[in-house]
């Protein structure tokens, strides 16, 4: 199994500080080497700040330059602009619609918008804009794809380290850690003959694995000012056959990914991750990225947009990297 991420939460200003993130290359290369020892290899390390509706920034476009260019400096990867909170029927729309121009002006830098939550339900005007947003990045980025780099978010906690969905809550640095899970289910389900053996060979994997990925963050919590937020333990797949959660949901069932059974075993693994006992955040919970995973991908034939909107009922999530015709 593979850390997807590794992802530092920091607060920020507008002008970014030259010193703002200086102490981020030891952090990263010294997690990088740790968690190697530990057989826990990291994909990237990403960088999120506080909300962008809480910097305002003088001209974001400028800002998310200045941002890519000190974390490439820094060895990071990939950057969020913090969601900006529009879920309150009285926040400003401003900052979402001059996200469009963010994302098309850099290559490495996410943003989103939090257009509900359970203190102010839902936003209606945060809806549209969000879909002004996506509509305009669509038009500006060949194949839409620009669209991997922005998300609507609703009720989503700070300290996700998954992007889009990243953001800071502001205080002291943190870090969390997003893991590329769907090799555990596939090993679990494939090693069950019933129900109750899958079920406990996956709370047993995760367990085991995070208690592994604990043990190594809270050493590199002690020697660096980060807090270790927790694990965001999401069964995100990798698009080869190994790696694939459409194949871990078919191991359970028998039955191709989108043919009966299919939501129960949506519903099955959320079960188990709520079982599972680890310090977590952000969504920990079972991800169908269509575009990311080869089982889904060869299975569009079985299944439609209402399916996987249906399976995203018992599984908490939203729809992310699918691809849309028109």
């Amino acid at each position: 199994m593979n850390i997807r991420s590794i992802t530092g939460f920091l607060a920020l200003t507008d002008p970014i500080p030259g010193s703002a993130l200086h102490g981020l290359p030891n952090w990263r290369r010294a997690a990088r080497a740790e968690f190697a020892q530990a057989g826990l290899p990291i994909q990237t390390a990403r960088v999120a700040t506080q909300p962008i509706s809480k910097i305002v920034p003088r001209d974001l476009t400028r800002f998310a330059r200045d941002l890519e260019a000190a974390c490439k400096h820094n060895g990071i990867d990939y950057a969020s602009l913090g969601a900006v909170q529009a879920d309150d029927a009285r926040a400003p729309l401003d900052l979402i619609a001059e996200i469009p121009a963010a994302v098309k002006a850099t290559e490495n830098v996410f943003a989103s918008a939090q257009i509900a939550s359970r203190e102010h339900g839902i936003n209606l005007r945060a809806v549209s804009a969000a879909a002004r947003a996506i509509r305009a990045i669509a038009d500006a980025s060949a194949d839409g794809f620009g669209n991997l780099r922005f998300a609507a978010l609703a009720n989503c906690a700070p300290h996700s380290p998954f992007f889009p969905a990243a953001y800071h809550d502001g205080r002291a640095p943190a870090f969390a850690l997003a893991t590329e899970g769907a090799p555990l289910a596939l090993d679990a389900f494939d090693r069950a003959h019933n129900l109750d053996e899958a079920r406990a060979n996956l709370i047993g994997a995760v367990e085991r694995a995070a208690q592994a990925m604990a043990y190594v963050a809270n050493d590199l919590a002690g020697g660096f000012a980060f807090r270790f937020a927790g694990i965001d333990f999401s069964l995100a797949p990798y698009p080869d056959a190994a790696h694939s959660i459409g194949a871990a949901l078919e191991k359970l069932t028998g039955a191709a990914f989108g043919e009966h059974g299919t939501l129960f075993a949506a519903a099955f693994v959320t079960d188990c991750l709520r079982r599972a006992n680890f310090l977590r955040t952000g969504f920990s919970g079972l991800m169908l990225p269509v575009l990311e995973d080869s089982k889904l991908a060869a299975r569009t034939a079985h299944y439609s947009l209402d399916s996987l909107l249906l399976y995203s009922t018992v599984c908490g999530t939203g729809l992310g990297h699918y691809p849309a015709a028109g």
